[in-house]
């Protein structure tokens, strides 16, 4: 689970440990993870707070923000590291796996139990995941891939504790096991150990009598190749009703030794990943891992989270991002067979169209004015501007957006924390305070919000357009609405020689606006050249892409009331303007529109 640290905002943001507020500047501590639309959320703690029992970091820097911090704090999150660090070599060489009561999870496996079986197995075999376990009888190491018995017994919480034995170690004299149908786990180890345990059966039933019968339970068996989380060597056996060729199942990664199968990166241990089971040309079943959001919803039927492996284990908003996961897979399907249906009836659907999945964004419908009018210096008023922008509405596009299509980098740059990239588009996830609502009050950043150069790159290269800005966006919130930001920034894609150095420019400016202004923003940011190759960019402004990406996918489904929405931009068309790219994004997407100037002073 990636942990980040920083320093509040604001005072809106609160503990998720003690429930305190934590007060503005102050160092807080986030567990970062996947929220149910696939999207990074951040849990905040106070430093002293953060639970060091439960979560596992192996070094001070993989926190990220660790370098914008003061030396002391530095300090200090080392020693809260070193802590964590502790905790979970506490945990490797005592090696009793916990459970929660009534969970089908021992030992980070999952038990399926077979119908009619029982809720619970006193005795469990499986072959050593590792080297860390020892015997609770002989208190010599287990071998990894060793065969070992497990006496699983309820402590005084109410969580399960697993004793691991040798198979010789194994106290038959105090564990009633009658028949090997009672050991979970049996139906997977192969045939000589199976003989075995079927003569520890037999001496348990000679030396005590039945105490309670069990039912049979099958268990996925797990043999890892040396640094890799891959399943292979095991046949894993199939539950009735399960496809033998693919199927999906999900877990919390055990180590950070695996890696996503998509973006090739590496799947931190605790974090919930997808693995997709397929035979091999031997007979074997072998994993293939992702993250969340890199999971190919478009090459996999999931048509319910009864069929994905391990569902029932997770934790309630883990279950819900999956549900949303396969609800995308379902309307992959379906659009998928749209497609198919209307080809032999559409001959002028690109190929391009075909594999991207989006309905084209219309043009914007707006005739070219008189040269000589266009060369006029124009006020338009926001009554002026809303008749002209409904008479000139673009036809919403319907734009393919799923977890999977999330990325962590835009092209080859990096990405600052929070911010991801989505086709040509890098945005804003969702910040402390930041509530969807009917009421968006949307605004071009560069001319409009700041006033920016083109001659001048870095984060602080920047200052505010208007004295009045922090006071009125501040006044907008307060009210209910929800503040965005649309910019377009093409040289992003245009300086491939200097790709990072314009991300880090336009996000490191962004981000200190947001802190100068103390409001939470939603922020698209339009990377995009308008035309490259003949084909134009879907969100490059005064194309409606980024308004319709907002609306349909980052408002939460809630309606947009048009009548108290509107936007604000610089590139109105007036004789000194630069372009008219803001005024034709209004009217495309039927926005009342304001110039800078009409809002911020007037």
């Amino acid at each position: 689970m990636p942990i980040v640290a920083e320093y509040a905002k604001s005072n809106r943001s609160s503990c998720k440990a003690c429930s305190k507020a934590i007060a503005s500047k102050t160092l807080r501590v986030g567990m970062i993870s996947k929220g149910p639309g696939g999207f990074d959320m951040t849990r905040w703690h106070h430093l002293e707070c953060f639970p060091t029992d439960s979560v596992a970091i192996d070094s001070v820097d993989d926190v990220k923000g660790l370098s914008a911090l003061e030396k002391d704090d530095q300090d200090a999150l080392a020693k809260l590291v070193e802590q964590c660090g502790e905790r979970a070599k506490e945990v490797d060489e005592k090696e009793e796996e916990i459970k929660d009561p009534g969970s089908d999870e021992i030992s980070g496996e999952k038990v399926k139990e077979a119908k009619g079986s029982s809720a619970s197995a006193s005795v469990i075999a499986e072959y050593a995941k590792s080297s860390r376990s020892s015997c609770k009888k002989c208190s010599q190491t287990i071998a990894a891939r060793e065969l070992r018995l497990g006496m699983v017994t309820r402590d005084s919480r109410g969580f399960d504790m697993t004793k691991w034995h040798h198979l010789g170690c194994f106290p038959v004299e105090s564990v009633a096991v009658d028949s090997v149908e009672e050991i979970g786990g049996f139906s997977s180890l192969q045939k000589m150990e199976e003989v075995n345990d079927e003569s520890v059966a037999d001496k348990g039933q000679a030396e005590e009598t039945n105490k309670r019968k069990h039912s049979q339970v099958e268990e996925e068996v797990e043999i890892k190749k040396a640094g890799s989380d891959e399943k292979s060597g095991q046949k894993v056996k199939e539950t009735k009703g399960s496809s033998a060729s693919s199927k999906v199942i999900a877990e919390y990664a055990k180590s950070s030794r695996s890696s996503c199968k998509k973006c090739s990166q590496p799947i931190a241990a605790k974090e919930l990943r997808l693995g997709m089971v397929t035979r091999d040309s031997r007979g074997f079943d072998m994993t293939k891992w992702h993250h969340l959001g890199c999971f190919p919803v478009e090459s996999v039927a999931v048509d319910s989270v009864e069929h994905i492996g391990g569902f029932s284990s997770l934790q309630n908003g883990d279950q819900d991002a999956l549900k949303e996961l396969v609800q995308q897979c379902v309307n992959k399907t379906l659009k998928m067979d749209e497609d198919n249906d209307e080809t032999g009836t559409d001959h002028h659907q690109t190929e391009e169209t075909n594999k991207r999945k989006h309905s084209q964004v219309g043009e914007v419908l707006v005739e070219d004015e008189v040269q000589t009018n266009a060369n006029q210096p124009s006020t338009r008023k926001p009554k002026m501007n809303t008749s002209e922008s409904t008479s000139q509405v673009v036809a919403e596009a319907e734009i393919s957006f799923s977890a999977s299509d999330v990325k962590e980098k835009y092209r080859d740059a990096s990405l600052l924390p929070k911010w991801k990239a989505f086709e040509t588009v890098i945005f804003l996830e969702r910040d402390d305070g930041l509530n969807d609502s009917e009421k968006i009050a949307a605004f071009d950043f560069d001319g409009c919000l700041a006033n920016t150069s083109v001659k001048k790159v870095g984060a602080d290269a920047w200052s505010l357009m208007y004295p009045s800005i922090p006071e009125k966006l501040q006044s907008l919130y307060s009210q209910g609405y929800k503040l965005v930001i649309f910019t377009n920034e093409s040289n992003i894609d245009r300086w491939k020689n200097k790709r990072q150095a314009a991300v880090d420019s336009k996000i490191g400016r962004l981000n200190s606006f947001i802190k100068r202004v103390e409001v939470p923003i939603q922020v698209f940011i339009a990377c995009g050249v308008a035309s490259s190759g003949g084909k134009d960019d879907l969100y490059h402004k005064p194309k409606p892409g980024m308004w319709q990406l907002m609306k349909k996918h980052f408002n939460s489904g809630i309606e947009i009331d048009m009548d108290k929405s509107f936007y604000v931009g610089d590139a109105a068309g007036r004789k000194g303007d630069h372009s008219d790219a803001d005024i034709k994004f209004a009217q495309a997407n039927g926005l009342k529109f304001f110039t800078p100037e009409e809002y911020f002073i007037a």
